[in-house]
């Protein structure tokens, strides 16, 4: 008599499962294996796209470098597109491959507050402006406070602000120096808390203030492209004054003559704005100019973002960032043996040293405009859409949460 363990029907049974089993287990493979290969697959799509459109972005870019310089050779430097550089593509005369198309638009980075020159009351005046909901006083402080600690090493908050980032779950410290990228934000106690949502998003502050603040070196805010936010803080220039610029600058004022659309010199600005206000702050030429170029075929786009300075214009921060606790051993002595050392050799090669070289070389280059920032596609920063507009009932359609893109830190 068979045992039953090894009867025919429960061999059957068993050789069934274990086909089940390697079947379920080879769809799980295959099924990975289709996701990755999908994936792979669009990489290599938006490459082959990216290839493609590419070189119509950057064609576009050198055509409108070289009409900027012409307007900045003919009228002493750039102040807003309303002097006829807005469409630069068309006043070259230049098309794209068939079948793109090339849009060109701008925005003025010396029209915004250059971050490493903020000081505290520009600071104060703008975050109780009404772009930033007119804060109250000792909240604006706190974030005055955070910030300033995090760029300054000697700074003092005034509103018993003391932030311990070495007690983080990465310990990390302050680098005592300003901010290279709008993303350090994240990183700032009390900052972190007003400009990021609950998922850890930018939220309207944030591009408040990414709209208000530069991250670039220069002196002067260009008041031709001046938002109302950085005239009342820089300038500190009340309602009216400010209404009585954007009119101005619109061409809808009665004092705009021969269509001129921007200020000149100081006596321009004084005479729409009277006396009152802190004219001196202001520039009357653009010094960094982010140039967006998109590429359309079709769906698909490649967009390009060029942040650029005339000569003598605006300059990455060079700042380093410092670590507090060793700084004040061996900054000096460090700064002493390196001087020593690139002067002997220098004695006694006869030879410029590699730092000379390459001063001599950048003083050879002729340039008429130095890229301070260059982005491609998911780089560039894409505000959120703007929140949709309640129907007739009352009620607010729902949409997908806003997608934005982090930027690579710039130099």
């Amino acid at each position: 008599m068979r045992s039953r363990s090894t009867s025919p029907a429960r061999q059957r049974g068993s050789i069934i499962v274990l086909v089940m089993v390697t079947l379920l287990f080879t769809a799980a493979a295959l099924v990975a294996f289709l996701d990755k290969a999908s994936s792979d697959l669009m990489v290599d799509a938006r490459a082959a796209q990216a290839a493609r459109l590419r070189p119509d972005a950057y064609s576009a870019l050198e055509v409108t470098l070289g009409v900027l310089q012409d307007f900045v050779s003919t009228d002493n430097g750039l102040r807003a597109p309303t002097e006829g550089w807005n469409d630069p593509l068309t006043w070259a005369g230049w098309t794209p491959a068939e079948g793109h198309t090339v849009d060109v638009t701008f925005q003025d980075e010396s029209a915004k507050i250059p971050l490493i020159h903020a000081d505290a009351p520009t600071l104060l005046n703008l975050f109780e402006s009404a772009g930033y909901g007119s804060m109250s006083q000792s909240d604006a402080q706190r974030l005055i406070d955070g910030l300033l600690t995090w760029m300054q090493p000697n700074y003092t908050p005034v509103s018993g602000f003391s932030p311990d980032y070495e007690q983080s779950a990465i310990p990390y410290d302050a680098p005592d120096r300003s901010l290279r990228s709008m993303d350090e934000l994240a990183a700032i106690d009390v900052i972190r808390d007003q400009f990021f949502d609950a998922n850890g998003r930018p939220n309207a502050l944030w591009w408040q203030f990414c709209n208000d603040f530069s991250i670039f070196n220069f002196r002067g805010v260009n008041i031709n492209g001046a938002n109302p936010d950085v005239l009342t803080a820089v300038g500190q220039f009340d309602p009216e004054q400010i209404t009585a610029i954007s009119s101005y600058l619109a061409g809808t004022s009665q004092l705009s003559t021969l269509g001129r659309k921007w200020f000149t010199s100081a006596a321009d600005l004084q005479s729409i704005t009277g006396p009152a206000g802190n004219l001196r702050a202001f520039s009357f030429t653009i010094r960094a100019l982010r140039i967006l170029i998109t590429v359309h075929e079709g769906k698909t786009v490649y967009r390009l973002s060029a942040v650029v300075a005339p000569q003598g214009g605006a300059t990455t921060v060079q700042t380093t960032a410092t670590d507090a606790k060793a700084a004040a051993s061996n900054s000096t002595a460090g700064e002493a043996a390196t001087t020593t050392s690139t002067n002997t050799a220098s004695a006694i090669s006869g030879t410029p040293t590699a730092a000379q070289t390459s001063a001599a070389a950048s003083a050879n280059i002729r340039f008429p405009f130095t890229i301070l920032e260059l982005r491609e596609n998911d780089d560039i920063l894409t505000p959120p859409p703007p929140p949709p507009e309640p129907t007739d009932d009352g009620s607010v359609p729902s949409s997908p949460p806003p997608v934005t893109t982090a930027a690579a830190p710039s130099a």
